[in-house]
């Protein structure tokens, strides 16, 4: 990989898109790496994911201009089906990922941040979508996430005028839960992921199937998908266990580590 590193630390992994000197923007490499560094990940040891930038300036500045700038109308279509592709594959990757937004996430970065369960981000965050003062829309899912995080008020406002919003804005929006200091982010965010990897996997990754399914289909249905969801909980050696545990009132033994059966 020239672009991306992982690192695993106990259940937690870690991806920084690290092409720092062109502020980490996304061109076909990137993406195709991103793709299979996603394609490698264990699951069967690894419970969450955190997503970030290399360097203090950029988490990931956009797609990437000079390679967009000659592309024809099939090839633009093309480019915008594989960020497309890889984007849907991190917000349906089974297990829950963090985006340790640090600097600028802008139009491509925007989108990938976007496409992570949950969004915290540095005091110097800058978000926005650019995209129509280059001539081009967002193309990576911008029109369509942003809408359903913020509300599409907010989302039309941002785009149509191609403005960036700060860190504190952001969090205001509801677009980032958590604002931190710049030096502290990279261990908020390992310190949630830890949290999520203690609880029971089967239990989690039902959780985000339900709610990302949930979303996208009316109620009565959405219940359906949790019923499922819910019942396919059971008779896994983590329900035995989460549900034995809480019932002994002398909590005899240490807790163990759930095991994702």
């Amino acid at each position: 990989m020239d672009f991306i590193l992982y690192e695993v630390n106990g259940a937690v992994g870690t991806i920084t898109i690290n092409r720092e000197k062109a502020l980490n923007a996304l061109n076909s490499q990137v993406l195709d790496e991103l793709n299979a560094t996603l394609d490698a990940v264990d699951l069967d040891a690894v419970r969450c994911l955190i997503l970030t930038g290399a360097g203090a300036k950029s988490f990931v500045a956009g797609a990437d201009i000079g390679e967009m700038s000659t592309l024809t109308k099939a090839e633009g279509e093309a480019f915008g089906k594989k960020g497309n592709d890889v984007f849907r594959k991190l917000e349906t990757f089974p297990i829950p990922v963090i985006a340790a937004v640090n600097g600028f996430a802008l139009g491509g970065g925007c989108e990938l941040a976007m496409s992570c369960d949950i969004r915290i981000c540095a005091e110097n965050a800058v978000f926005g979508q650019p995209e129509v003062g280059l001539g081009i829309t967002p193309g990576f899912g911008g029109t369509q996430r942003l809408a359903r995080l913020v509300g599409a008020g907010m989302a039309k406002q941002m785009i149509y005028t191609a403005r960036n919003i700060k860190a504190d804005e952001a969090l205001r929006i509801g677009l980032v839960n958590a604002v931190y200091p710049a030096e502290e982010l990279l261990a908020q965010a390992q310190k949630m992921a830890g949290g999520i990897a203690k609880n029971a996997p089967i239990a989690v990754r039902n959780c985000k199937k339900a709610i990302n399914e949930g979303l996208d289909v009316d109620m009565d249905k959405a219940i359906v998908i949790e019923e499922k969801l819910f019942g396919d909980c059971f008779e896994t050696e983590d329900q035995k266990y989460g549900m034995a545990f809480f019932l002994d009132k002398n909590k005899e033994k240490v807790k163990e580590p759930f095991q994702n059966k």
